[in-house]
Order: C-alpha cells, then sequence, then structure tokens
C-alpha cells in the first residue's frame, strides 16, 4: 500500500463511514431520477472489505436513503473486498467495475439481483467522488485525496508493468517459446494431424477393400 494512504489506517472507521455516508446523500438527495433505483435496493446491505487496512464497512439502504456504518448485526446481501488501490482504480480512476471483478481487483459475491440493482444506481449516479469530497469537505481535502488516490493507482501500474517487464526477461532467458515460435509449432502439429487423418483414411479403405475381397472369395 501507498505511503500516501497509511493515514487511513490512523482514521477510525466509523469516521470513514461518517465521510461516505455524507458524500451519498449529497449525491442521492439531489437527483429525483434515482429515487427508483434507491427504492430498489431497499433493505439491501453491502459489506465492504478494505483488505489492506483492514476496514470494513456496511452500505445499506432503507427509506430512499444510505447509509455507511462500521457495524451490521444481520447478514449482509453482498459481499465486496478489495485493496485501497483496487477501489482508487474504481472510484478516481473511473475504471469499469466489472472489469476489475474480471480481474480479480475486487472479489464481489453473494446476492447476484443486488449486484445488479447497485450497479444500475451508481452507473445512473454517475459519482465523482472527487468533484464530490470537494462540495462536501472543502477543495484541500478532496483535491489532497483524489490526488493520494491517482498516485496510488499509477504505482499500482509501474508495478505492474515492471513486473510483467521481468517475466517477459525471465522466459526469454529461459528460451521459452514466443507468440511466433507457438504458431509454427502449432501449424507443425496441425500439418502432422491432417497427415495422420489422411493416413487413417488410407487404412480403413484398405480394410474396407481386404473385408470386400474376402466376402468375393467365399462366395466363389
Amino acid at each position: 500500500m501507498s505511503v500516501m494512504f497509511l493515514p487511513l489506517r490512523l482514521i477510525p472507521v466509523p469516521v470513514q463511514c461518517v465521510v461516505m455516508t455524507t458524500v451519498l446523500e449529497l449525491v442521492f438527495s439531489r437527483d429525483a431520477s434515482l429515487k427508483p433505483y434507491l427504492a430498489d435496493l431497499e433493505g439491501r446491505v453491502f459489506r465492504i472489505h478494505v483488505s489492506d487496512t483492514n476496514a470494513i464497512m456496511f452500505l445499506g439502504f432503507s427509506r430512499g436513503k444510505a447509509w455507511v456504518h462500521s457495524t451490521y448485526d444481520g447478514e449482509p446481501d453482498v459481499r465486496l473486498a478489495g485493496t485501497t488501490a483496487g477501489f482508487a482504480r474504481m472510484c478516481f480512476a473511473h475504471e469499469d467495475p466489472d472489469e476489475l471483478v474480471f480481474q480479480q481487483v475486487l472479489k464481489l459475491s453473494g446476492d447476484s439481483d443486488a449486484m445488479l440493482r447497485f450497479k444500475k444506481l451508481f452507473a445512473a449516479a454517475d459519482l465523482d467522488w472527487e468533484r464530490e469530497l470537494r462540495a462536501s469537505f472543502g477543495d484541500f481535502f478532496g483535491t489532497r485525496v483524489a490526488k493520494a488516490a491517482h498516485a496510488l493507482v499509477a504505482a499500482e501500474q509501474r508495478l505492474a508493468d515492471s513486473t510483467k517487464q521481468m517475466l517477459q526477461n525471465n522466459l526469454h532467458q529461459m528460451d521459452i517459446p514466443d507468440a511466433e515460435r507457438l504458431q509454427q509449432w502449432q501449424a507443425g502439429v496441425e500439418h502432422f494431424s491432417h497427415q495422420i487423418s489422411k493416413l487413417k483414411g488410407r487404412v480403413t479403405r484398405a480394410e474396407h477393400r481386404f473385408e470386400h475381397i474376402c466376402e468375393e472369395k467365399s462366395e466363389a
């Protein structure tokens, strides 16, 4: 985790919940078109786990409003887990949540219907966390958090690129075949397979011919 996000460990989770609740209330209350989406999520609860800070929060919907608490006695409908960088990619880099789940950057489990309704709500809201944080808590706080989030995403990308390059270099040193050589091998295998098929056809025809000759001799 980036050192820029180390202060999150020092911020009590209930305070983080207040920040999230404030932002969501502001966004959802000013747009009347979101009311049907909020109604569709009535009574649903989502467990959010930020794995590298070990922060656990519960996002719920009640009477057309969203709430975020640090505890919840019941069983959540959906569980969402990821690192700080993973959530930063979704909230600040605006990466597709479905793609992040597919890449296992975010891990999602639970009721599929609730997941779909949740996705529709946030797609309709088009939530810009930097803008909303600045509106709710001032330019300094919102801009600082956004810059830290973007820096974290960039650092993660550099690490991924470096790891990929290192892996490619190691494979090259091990003389692992590249894509072109694999295609050549595949073409050779396909040609060999075709030749075997032709040979099998000839053998089958020869067997049939032999059986036919045997039948003719037995009839004679």
